[in-house]
Parts: structure tokens; sequence; C-alpha cells
């Protein structure tokens, strides 16, 4: 059975801290869309306060989140322990996108290594918070993060990335609006 939480307290932050993974689940409205569920890592999740979160969002091969999140805001984050302790939990809440030049981007940034792939910022008013017991998720150790990401960025430079986002983000698998 999942307990539901008030809020995301001390204690709980600290344990997403200390995950080096987490999933984003979003889907549009349209009975006949994608649901979207993707992986995370790198230095870039923030809990911004007892019902505020927020991510630097990184170009990537699609845009669904940020198309999802712009249609209809609705948005759950998940958190697994894949080390001794088993727990899982899931943050859900409303979500929103700030680019470059806004002050919630400006912020979230600023607490995270520089990457030349960040896009934007994706923070969300936490509604809901709960956990489970996570015991048929597998014990398994980090051994690195993947530098792929940061060095194909690198590669492109600047007006590449630029070029990819019009390229490829400008829409997501659904047709929706998705990165300007």
């Amino acid at each position: 059975m999942a307990s539901i939480f008030d809020s995301i307290d001390d204690s709980l932050r600290a344990w997403i801290d200390e995950q080096p993974l987490w999933f984003v689940a979003t889907a549009p409205l349209g009975a006949d869309g994608h649901v979207n569920v993707s992986p995370r890592g790198h230095d870039s999740f923030s809990v911004l306060g007892p019902h505020r979160v927020a991510w630097v969002d990184y170009t990537g091969s699609g845009v669904e989140t940020i198309a999802h999140i712009r249609e209809n805001r609705r948005v759950c984050l998940m958190f697994s322990s894949f080390g001794a302790r088993p727990r899982i939990v899931r943050l859900h809440g409303r979500g929103s996108v700030h680019l470059p030049g806004e002050p919630e981007f400006d912020e979230v940034v600023a607490l995270h290594p520089e990457h030349p792939s960040t896009r934007a910022v994706i923070a969300v008013d936490v509604t809901r918070v709960s956990d489970a017991c996570g015991w048929g998720v597998p014990v398994m150790e980090m051994t690195d993060e993947r530098d792929l990401l940061r060095l194909r960025a690198e590669q492109r430079g600047p007006d590449g990335m630029a070029a990819y986002r019009a390229d490829e983000n400008a829409t997501s698998i659904d047709g929706l609006p998705g990165f300007p």
C-alpha cells in the first residue's frame, strides 16, 4: 500500500537527491495520443520547496514532455531506489516550461553544472507525493554518467543545437507544438 505525504520534507528531499536516475511521464489529452516516459539523469533535478520541483531539460531526440506539459500540464515523476533499501516515490503535479531569459530558467540552471544541451527548465507544482515498497525493483550499481549528450552538443555547437531543435524538436510524435 502506498503512503501519501503532504509535501516533500527534508528527509524525502535527501533521498531524492541520492537517486542517479528518475523518470518523467506525460500524455496528451487526445485518446489516440501516446503516453511518454523518459529517463533522466545527470545533476539536473532540484527540489525548490515542499510543493515545487524543477529540472534542467536537455535537448533530446524528442520533445514529448514539453509538448504534453504545454498542452495540459499533467506530469508524474518517479524515483526508484536501485540500492539495498527498496523504495519508489512518485511526485504528481502540474508542470510549466521555462525558456532561457525567464527568471525560473535562470534560477534553476544556476543550481546545476553548465550543459551545452540545455534547452528549457521544467517546473512542477507538486499536488501529490506517494511512496511504495519497491520490492520488485532490482538492486543495481551506478558506475558512471554517460557523457554522450554533452559531447554531441559540443560537436554541434550552439548554432547546430538550435538547428537540431528546429528540425527535430518542433513537434511531438502526436503533432503537438514542441520547442520554439
